[in-house]
């Protein structure tokens, strides 16, 4: 019998028996590894949590109770049991399911994610809400091993451990294994202390020997000490107990019956509770199982041979960073890598394979990463710093009052710049420039192709400042790459091409379509355009802008990123600076809205950031302005 296509709700799986959900928890799991293998997605961490969620949902209630995902890597099967498997198949397709949290997508879910480590934080909230109302359901934060990492949670479980309320942390554990000897212990002690009826007996005891005249403390105490030693020697979990948890586990995620127990016995306490739960990444699917960290977040693949398919062949702006990094590694020893547990995605994994000992990941934990640096330069090092420009928004005050302001030469290398595509608003790299361009003393720049990210790289560990370079995901132009670096002139653009009426003044991955936007004005319109690759956001070439901005009959800056403070601003506010008319400038950029999930290309379309818009927006500006 079938189960996935009768559930509509999570209330249709609480009258399934262990037999039923196992059947269940098989059909889950084909039908991810069936849609990502077509959409791509993250398949490894959502294969290990479909008995967590199968019981999760089996003991709760929601959207009554609140059901709390950090990151949201896991969530496809909570989207599977809350009503949503008739549009499963569109998952992180434009129009189509998000592949995070969305709270305008269901009830079920009750708080939006993207990035790490804030479901603890989340949850506090929530509590607190359900305190001042005076209402009385579950809350339950689902955070990962990896996530734990973050300061965020630390933060979240310190203030959690005040609260004299129910709250649920579970730990899905997906890196740990459970050692047979300690684990059989742990499991035992779990069932014991899990059950009410053992807390109500450790309650009474307590009172009791209080009560005895004289002795009664010392004995309390005593008795206290006897717990606290024996735990430190036999029972996981002290640091959460530490915090002001009561601490269950480890449990086996992939035993329903086990998870079903402890859930059950814990949604009634009335303090801050933490179920420990170890699940194997990738289950039920032997590539993933075998490579989790490649299924982790795959494109698409062959679900028989586990074979990803390749879109192209082109180097990636990631692989030309992170081989040129190595390169330029062996010339200089005070070179150092550092990451936030993005050591493949950002390429710094290849820097590592040769020097280890200049390698150093800290986990999710940007804002530790921005200052650590920022130390290690003052200390005459050289630390190059990789993180996606969505994730380093969270450490932007080390940024500012770590590095800035101490003028310590820190190399930002944001990768995924500008929109990537189905990872949706939470991933899209459109506002690093806003944040950075302010800070006094930062440098930011641009590349136009993967070869000159090769000389922006060589020349940020030059210039002795703050740096930040950014570019865009996925694969470069295929241009050939020099083998001697240069180093950049700070803040001069470069002149492409010679045109007599429109200037397009453009910043990275915009100078390619910039160049294809003047090739169909001459074409289309038989209009000549200059082009400009501006390389720097600041210092802007002022120079070079002004004297276009003077004498052209329309300049155009270009940008994948938010209009509002990015380069187009920038532009505008060195022309006013200078009193030279603006009134035939036209900025091109992403509007005042969050970018939604899609295709690369249709969003860059829907931006009006595609060949075609940039051309027809610049041809109606200069019937405006009757050019």
């Amino acid at each position: 019998m079938q189960y996935l296509h009768q559930i509509k709700t999570p209330e249709d799986i609480k009258s399934l028996k262990i037999a039923e959900l196992k059947i269940l928890a098989q059909e889950i799991r084909k039908e991810i590894i069936s849609v990502v293998s077509q959409n791509g997605g993250h398949l490894a961490p959502n294969l290990g949590a479909v008995e967590l969620t199968l019981a999760l949902h089996s003991v709760f209630h929601t959207p009554e109770d609140k059901l709390i995902w950090d990151v949201g890597h896991q969530a496809y099967v909570h989207k599977l049991l809350t009503g949503r498997y008739e549009r499963f198949s569109t998952i992180r397709t434009y129009g189509g399911l998000s592949g995070f949290p969305k709270r305008s997508e269901s009830a079920h879910d009750a708080f939006g994610a993207g990035h790490s480590s804030t479901s603890i934080s989340a949850a506090v909230g929530m509590v607190k809400a359900r305190e001042l109302r005076g209402e009385k359901h579950n809350v339950i934060a689902v955070i990962g091993d990896g996530a734990m990492t973050g300061g965020m949670a630390f933060e979240a479980l310190e203030n959690a451990g005040h609260l004299n309320s129910n709250l649920i942390v579970v730990l899905n554990d997906n890196e740990m294994s459970i050692d047979p000897n300690v684990g059989a212990m742990a499991e035992y002690l779990s069932r014991v202390r899990s059950n009410p009826s053992y807390t109500k007996s450790k309650e009474d005891v307590e009172e009791l020997l209080k009560k005895i005249p004289a002795i009664g403390d010392k004995m309390f105490k005593a008795a206290d000490r006897l717990k606290d030693s024996l735990k430190y020697l036999l029972v996981p979990g002290v640091l959460f107990e530490e915090f002001g948890f009561k601490y269950y586990g480890p449990v086996n995620g992939h035993d329903l019956s086990a998870l079903l127990t402890v859930l059950d016995n814990v949604k009634n306490m009335n303090c801050p509770v933490l179920v420990h739960v170890v699940t194997q990444k990738g289950k039920g699917y032997a590539p993933a199982e075998k490579n989790p960290d490649l299924f982790h977040g795959v494109g698409a693949f062959d679900v028989l041979t586990g074979q990803i398919k390749k879109k192209t062949t082109l180097p990636s702006y990631t692989s030309v960073f992170g081989n040129t990094l190595r390169e330029l590694g062996k010339a200089d020893e005070s070179i150092v890598g550092i990451t936030a547990a993005m050591g493949k995605g950002t390429g710094i994994c290849i820097f590592q394979e040769q020097f280890p000992e200049r390698t150093i990941d800290v986990g999710i934990a940007e804002e530790h990463a921005v200052t650590m640096a920022a130390a290690m330069a003052l200390e005459g090092f050289k630390p190059v710093v990789a993180i996606y420009s969505t994730f380093l928004q969270r450490a932007y005050d080390q940024i500012l009052h770590d590095v800035a302001l101490q003028k310590a030469p820190v190399v930002f290398c944001l990768d995924r710049a500008g929109i990537v595509g189905d990872d949706g608003p939470t991933h899209h790299g459109v506002f690093d420039i806003a944040y950075l361009r302010h800070i006094p003393g930062m440098i930011c720049m641009a590349p136009k192709d993967e070869n000159e990210l090769r000389h922006m790289l060589h020349s940020a560990l030059q210039y002795h400042a703050p740096v930040a370079i950014r570019y865009p995901r996925g694969a470069g132009l295929g241009v050939a790459q020099d083998e001697v670096l240069q180093v950049l002139p700070v803040g001069k653009g470069e002149v492409l091409q010679e045109g007599e009426r429109v200037t397009l003044l453009a910043l990275g991955s915009m100078v390619e379509v910039a160049r294809q936007v003047a090739q169909r004005l001459k074409d289309e319109k038989n209009i000549t355009a200059t082009v400009i690759n501006a390389r720097f956001v600041k210092p802007l070439d002022e120079t070079l802008i002004l004297q276009y901005g003077r004498n052209s009959q329309l300049l155009v800056t270009l940008e994948e990123h938010s209009l509002a403070g990015g380069f187009g601003s920038a532009v505008l506010e060195l022309l006013n600076q200078e009193q030279v008319n603006i009134s035939n400038v036209l900025r091109i950029g992403i509007g005042d809205e969050f970018v939604p999930h899609g295709n690369t290309e249709l969003l860059k379309q829907l931006a009006g950031l595609d060949v075609q818009s940039i051309t027809e927006k610049i041809s109606s500006r200069l019937a405006e302005l009757q050019v």
